[in-house]
Order: structure tokens, then sequence, then C-alpha cells
């Protein structure tokens, strides 16, 4: 059996259903998702969901705040909240990275981006408690915050089919399709059916490699193990803004229940995993790291004991920058590789999939140049890297 459709993406993630959404926003409702088991069941079900600006590459800053936007308006526009929560969001650098967190932020800010410097005194209303000492300056985005992946990518889902767009699960692709030109023109399913396309789009993290790999394109994508750890303090924490620690190199979000999500901000030396087949409990020496850090960043807390851990991956490119574009054969599309910032630039990321498909290559979205996310800019030796990088930081930042 044979399926038609004019754009069929492979991959019900976040980031397919944002494209699909965009898609169908545009008109475009001829658009068919397959997803190989439940919608949003991959690496978005695991993400931390941090809603920030805070970029050193102008293009993701700008993504990043259109996202803000979406995120805040989203009952409007989606009749769901996403389970966004404007908390706030800061990140705090020692003395030796000062100037790169001046730099950052002028260009942020010279994007309209809202975000400022805040003092010591301020941090510590922010948020009572904490070990300030270390920290050289702070940067206060107050329109950040948290939300909740799976539950932006369900709401894309669920606007997507009200317009049109059609979504299966437990339908997993087997294969690219490709014609004796080169031209990928659809997919084989696992019951041995083909869907056949204009254009196919392959959104599916840390396994698109694997998939796209049969019709010759070999896109460098690794699965970086990210291990997070629950801790519950003796008391709920309070409403506090999300901490990006860049002195002590972790970050630290407030659960909804008043619990703490603590990560890792130090990607000197990866962990790569096979995303079918991963422990998903962090690893006692990472469990031992993450609480000594959250101790000495809250000395005080009354009663600590961790809750529980998991492990989820980041689909990361040589650069900790996404490809968005154009595949090197006709008729395939990428959008992979977003490298931990899938979530907050998910709206964005639909919309200039969708613009770059049905403009030639071009976008509305302000500030941001899809230049920047060409498949080509690894081969090329031009990498979209930090204008100001923070050192220890890597290039999450």
């Amino acid at each position: 059996m044979t399926q038609t459709t004019k754009f069929l993406i492979v991959g019900g993630g976040l980031e397919g259903l944002a494209i699909a959404y965009s898609l169908a926003d545009r008109g475009e409702t001829d658009v068919l998702v397959l997803e190989r088991d439940t919608l949003c069941s991959g690496m978005t079900g695991k993400s931390s969901g941090v809603v920030r600006c805070h970029y050193g590459t102008p293009s993701l800053a700008a993504m990043s705040w259109y996202g803000v936007d979406v995120f805040t308006r989203a009952t409007e526009i989606f009749g769901d909240d996403m389970a966004f929560r404007q908390c706030g969001y800061v990140v705090g650098v020692g003395e030796s990275n000062v100037k790169p967190l001046e730099a950052n932020i002028e260009m942020m800010q010279g994007l309209g981006i809202a975000t400022e410097f805040i003092a010591h005194d301020k941090m510590a209303e922010l948020w009572p408690g904490l070990h300030l000492d270390d920290f050289a300056l702070f940067a206060y985005e107050p329109l950040g915050g948290r939300g909740e992946a799976y539950m932006a990518g369900m709401a894309f889902a669920a606007t997507a089919r009200r317009m049109g767009v059609k979504i299966k699960q437990s339908t997993p692709v087997v294969s690219l399709l490709q014609d004796t030109t080169g031209r990928v023109y659809g997919a084989t399913l696992a019951d041995g059916s083909e869907v056949h396309a204009e254009y196919v789009v392959v959104a599916a993290g840390p396994w698109t490699p694997d998939l796209v790999a049969g019709v010759g394109v070999d896109v460098d994508v690794k699965a970086q193990r990210a291990q997070l750890v629950l801790v519950d303090q003796g008391v709920p924490t309070p409403e506090v803004p999300v901490l990006s620690d860049l002195a002590g190199l972790q970050y630290i979000c407030r659960e909804p229940n008043g619990e703490l999500l603590v990560g890792n901000s130090d990607h000197q030396a990866p962990e790569y995993i096979d995303p079918d087949n991963y422990s998903n409990r962090a690893d006692d020496s990472t469990i031992e790291k993450n609480i000594m850090k959250l101790g000495n960043r809250l000395p005080d807390m009354p009663d600590p004991r961790i809750t529980s851990t998991y492990v989820g991956a980041y689909d990361v490119t040589p650069d900790y920058n996404p490809i968005i574009g154009p595949a090197p054969v006709d008729g395939l599309f990428l959008a992979t590789g977003f490298s931990g910032h899938g979530f907050k630039i998910s709206p964005a990321v639909g919309k200039l999939v969708a613009d770059m498909l049905l403009d030639d290559g071009k976008t509305t979205l302000p500030n941001v140049n899809p230049h920047d996310f060409r498949y080509s800019r690894f081969e090329e030796g031009d990498l979209l890297l930090s204008l100001n990088p923070y050192e220890g930081a890597g290039e999450m930042r």
C-alpha cells in the first residue's frame, strides 16, 4: 500500500510537531507526521524545560526570544498554557567570565531581548539562601522560566490536528526512498508500506544519523548523556528563578512540587550513549558531584534528600548548534542536532522550517539567519560558535 502527502515529517517529538503546526499555520495542511512510538516519547520527555534567551549566538538568542513570546501567549494561540511558568532566569558568573557576560548581554539587548544586570542584593532577594560570594556578576531575564516540553509538543500536535494535519503513532520508518536521480521521495514503513511525498523532513533527534545514512547523507550527531538529579530540600522551595550557575557549572530549577532539578553545565568531557540502550539512572559519581555542588550553593537546606534521578540525551553536533535546512540530496530537509536548545527554540524552529520550505530558504523571523544552521558548515570549517564563550561551559551557552 502507498500513501501520498505533500510534506512528510519523520519524528513525532517536539520539533517535528512544531514544524507540522507551523506548516498548517501557513495554510499547508497536507502534512503527515510519523512517530515510531507515541508522541514525545523520545528525548522530548527528558527535557528540563528551561526557557532562556541567554546565548552567545545572535540567531539562537533571537529564536529563543521568539519562543518566549509564543510560550507567554500559549493559551491564546493553542488553548493550552504548555505549563509555562514565567519565574525568570538568572545566569551568574565568576570573575573570569565577567567580560563574556557583559558582551553577551550587550548583544542580546541589541536584539531587543529583555535582560539586565542585577546586583548581589537583588539576587539574594530573588532566591533567598543562595551562597553568592563566588559570583562576580548576574544577568536576569524576568520573562524567562520553565515549561514542559511534553506539554508543548502535545499542544502543537492537538492544534495541528485541528487544522487538518495527520499524525500516526506506532509507525516506525525503516528507510527513506530515493529515485534514480538521488532525490528522496518518501519512506518505507515497518509494515512494508510506503509513503510518498514532495518533501521529507527528518526531525528524529539522535536517531537521525542512522536513518539518513541510507540515502548517503552523513550527519555528525551524537547522543550525549545528560544526568539529572531531583532533590527535596526538606521544605518546598518557594517560587525562584531558574539559575544558570556558571561559577559552579550547574543549573538549578524549581519543580512545580517545590523540589529542585539539578543538572550539569560542564561539557568539557562529554559521554556518548546509544539512545536505545542506556541506564535511566544517574551514576553514583554524578550524584555525588551534583549534591556537593548543590550543597555549596545552598548551604542551609533544612533536610535535603534525593528523591529521584533520570537520564536523557542531547542530540549534539560538533558546534552544539542545530542543523536546520536542506540535506545534500534533493527532497530531504533536516531538523536535528538541537544540542540542548530544542525546547526553548521550538516555536521558532517550526516557523523557520515552514518559512524555508515555502519561501525558498528565507524566513521572516527577526534577526535569524537561516545560513547559520546549514548542513555544509561543518565541511566548510565554518562552525556556528558563541561570539563570547564562557570559560568551562563549552558551547551550551
